[in-house]
This record gives C-alpha cells, sequence and structure tokens, in this order.
C-alpha cells in the first residue's frame, strides 16, 4: 500500500520515536513516602517483616485455651478465672496457663498458649471470673503471624504506580522510604504579543493567555511539577532571556507560539540555530507545526508546541505526556485507546492522523462517542466539553453513525 502521509510532513510516530529516543527517565533515589503518591517504583519491595508480625487478637474478648470452653453453651456456661488484660501495644502477660483466661482488645498479642478468642458478646464480660455461653472454633479471632504478608514475599515490582493502598503497604512493613524517580520540572513558556494576563483589561487586538495555564495544568494533571512562566512577546531577545533564565529549573521545556511561518515566529527563529532542534509538519490534525530538540549542556528537552488551544492541547497530549511518562519511569508511555460507537458521521483529511474532540459516555448497551463542535484549532470552548478525542487513522476519510472507533479518554489515570 503506497504511503498516504502528505509530501513534507512526517507521521505521528515518527515523532513520537524520536522523542522517545531522545528523553531519558529521571536518576531515582529514596524518597519519603507521601512525596512518591503517583510516582513509579523504580526498585522491587520485598517484605522485611511478616504481616501480622504476631499472633493477634480480632476481636474484644477473652484469650481462651479451646479445649477449656469447648462445651460452653447458654444451658451449660464455662466459667474461668480472669488472670489479667492485654491492650493493644501493651503485651505484659506473655502466656496463658490452661484453666484460665485473659481479657484481649483487638489487635492485641495473643499470650503464648492461647488457641481461640473468645468475643464479649458470647460472655457475661466478668471482671475477676467470666461466664462463656459459647465456644468459638479452635484458632478462631485469632490472625496468626504472617497471615496477610511473610517476610520474603515480593510486595512491589519496579514500575508499579504509587497509590494510597501500596504506600499503606509500604508503611505497614516499616519502609519509610522507596526508591522512585522524581517528578520532572516541566517550564511552560507562552509566546505573542498579542497576549495578557487573565485579570488584566484587554486591548481591542490582545486577547489572555490561556495555554500557560492550559499546558500547566495538564503537565500537573500528569505528575510533572509545573512552572508557569509569564508572557513573552515575539521578541527574539526577550525569548532567549526567557528560555535562558529558565534552563536552570527544567527538565523539560514547552513552548507554545511562534512555529508557523508567519513573520514574528520567534521561537522557530530563535531556536534553529541549535543543530538539535527539528522543525517541521505532523501528519496530524490539529496539531501540523512541531518542533522538537534538546538544548543547553544538560540537553534540556524543548517542545515548540502551536499556539492555538486546541493544537497546543492535543499536541501536549501526543508527544509532551508520553516525555513526562518516560521522564517518571511510567508505563505505558502513550495515553491508551478504547473502542466506542460513533453517534455522528465525521469526515477526515486523508493521509493525516486526526483527533477529534468528543464526549464519550457509557450506558447498559456500551460505550459512546459524540463528536463536540467544529475542526477550529480555536475553538477552546468545544475543548473543554470534550473528554476524549477520536482517533481517525490517516488512510480514513470518512466515518458513519454507528461504527466503532478508537478514542483517547482524556480525563482517565493510565
Amino acid at each position: 500500500m503506497a504511503d498516504p502521509t502528505p509530501a513534507g510532513l512526517i507521521p505521528v510516530a515518527d515523532l513520537v520515536e524520536r522523542i522517545l529516543d531522545t528523553v531519558s527517565p529521571l536518576p531515582a533515589f529514596p524518597q519519603p513516602l507521601m512525596d512518591t503518591l503517583g510516582l513509579a517504583l523504580a526498585e522491587d519491595v520485598v517484605a522485611p517483616i511478616s504481616l501480622p508480625s504476631f499472633d493477634n487478637s480480632g476481636m474484644d474478648g477473652y484469650a481462651v485455651v479451646h479445649s477449656d470452653v469447648e462445651g460452653a453453651s447458654e444451658d451449660a456456661p464455662v466459667s474461668l478465672p480472669v488472670v489479667g488484660e492485654i491492650g493493644a501495644g501493651r503485651a505484659t502477660i506473655l502466656a496463658l496457663s490452661p484453666g484460665t483466661a485473659v481479657k484481649i482488645m483487638t489487635g492485641a498479642p495473643v499470650p503464648k498458649g492461647a488457641t481461640a478468642v473468645v468475643p464479649y458478646e458470647w460472655t457475661d464480660r466478668g471482671v475477676a471470673r467470666v461466664e462463656i455461653s459459647r465456644a468459638p472454633r479452635e484458632g478462631q479471632h485469632v490472625r496468626p503471624a504472617g497471615d496477610d504478608v511473610r517476610e520474603g514475599d515480593m510486595l512491589l515490582e519496579e514500575g508499579t504506580p504509587l497509590g494510597p493502598r501500596h504506600l499503606g503497604l509500604l508503611a505497614a512493613v516499616g519502609r519509610a522510604t522507596v526508591r522512585s524517580r522524581p517528578r520532572p520540572r516541566v517550564v511552560i513558556i507562552s509566546t505573542g504579543s498579542e497576549l495578557r494576563e487573565p485579570g488584566s483589561t484587554l486591548a481591542r487586538d490582545a486577547i489572555y493567555d490561556a495555554n500557560s495555564f492550559l499546558l500547566a495544568a495538564a503537565a500537573r494533571a500528569a505528575g510533572a511539577i509545573a512552572y508557569r512562566v509569564g508572557i513573552v512577546p515575539d521578541d527574539p531577545t526577550a525569548f532567549t532571556e526567557a528560555l535562558t533564565d529558565q534552563l536552570v529549573r527544567a527538565d523539560l521545556i514547552v513552548t507554545t507560539g511562534g512555529v508557523s511561518e508567519g513573520d514574528f515566529d520567534v521561537v522557530k527563529e530563535t531556536l534553529s540555530s541549535h543543530g538539535s532542534m527539528w522543525f517541521g509538519g505532523v501528519a496530524m490534525q490539529p496539531g501540523k507545526p512541531q518542533g522538537f530538540g534538546t538544548i543547553g549542556v544538560d540537553e534540556t528537552p524543548v517542545f515548540t508546541l502551536p499556539g492555538n488551544p486546541v493544537s497546543a492541547y492535543v499536541s501536549f497530549d501526543t508527544f509532551v505526556l508520553p516525555a513526562i511518562r518516560r521522564m517518571m519511569g511510567m508505563l505505558p508511555y502513550e495515553r491508551p485507546t478504547s473502542r466506542a460507537r460513533l453517534t455522528h458521521g465525521i469526515s477526515s483529511p486523508e493521509g493525516k492522523l486526526q483527533l477529534v474532540r468528543a464526549v464519550h459516555e457509557s450506558d447498559r448497551g456500551g460505550t459512546f462517542v459524540s463528536p463536540v463542535g467544529g475542526h477550529g484549532s480555536h475553538l477552546i470552548g468545544d475543548l473543554a466539553a470534550a473528554n476524549a478525542l477520536i482517533v481517525v487513522p490517516p488512510e480514513t476519510t470518512a466515518l458513519q453513525a454507528g461504527d466503532m472507533v478508537a478514542i483517547r479518554k482524556l480525563d482517565e489515570e493510565f
């Protein structure tokens, strides 16, 4: 089959491959548990202790020798002397003699010799002596050491994204720190002399800067530390100074605007002198003009995204997000696709991957997806209404209502 990619453009997959070949995972180091939430584990974790680490009571009640109480009933209760009390964290009684009982609280260590716990509800809750009117099974209400986790068990494998339950497990086995890769520091630079900060007064030829907020929020949602830089005008000197200033704190830089073919596209003009930078067209819609490379002594990756907000966001999701996840050691790098049934037909230009803003919904009949708004890359209202992108392959020029299509779910963790 002939390559449908239009002349002068490169396929999306080629640029993604170039990016992933250039960007490396950040070095891992031990971090406090709470700092690793949402990060990928960079080591295998083997249990250093068992959980529970000792036999403990599963109920508030009385620790007993099972054979002493196995005949207990409402009609023939068993009476035993209570020789002490054990609270959680207060293991004052280490062993139990046959023919006696020890009051015990949930989580407290079961004394040696005890083979069951009688819940309070099956007794008269006596202090000096206790009457037991129902017999537990042998071992009932005793949580044996290692019942949950055994020392030496593999708890978590390298690459596991750490969530609240993982951190709870790590803390439970005594880990105060764990090796993980840090959150990448992503600097967002929005260029354009027409841009103004939200909250300021607009002149008739000015617009508010939405892109830097949009992209900084997307970077933070991806797990990165986002630094939103103030607006940089269409001036090569001002852009160069801003870029130089930001290199000291950036693991990755994202610019938006100034990469097309206009007279004031200073990003492309300024960075073209860097031999590692590539600028060109990508066979996708929206987001055709792109730039990528590295700059500075640390070879910091730089993404130059288009200035229209929809193009900038779709480009971020397609190219920058995989780079951030690779830096963090998170797999998969690219947002996965799922399938949904299309509610309305759409057309698409041949040879270009089209990413259509859409809303997906699920019910008992399955998952359905509806296109939102028009094709304009400036339509940020439609973008805000969307929660998915319909992925239309380059060789497809039309899809009909009822067709099953690939979608990226934008608001779901992966």
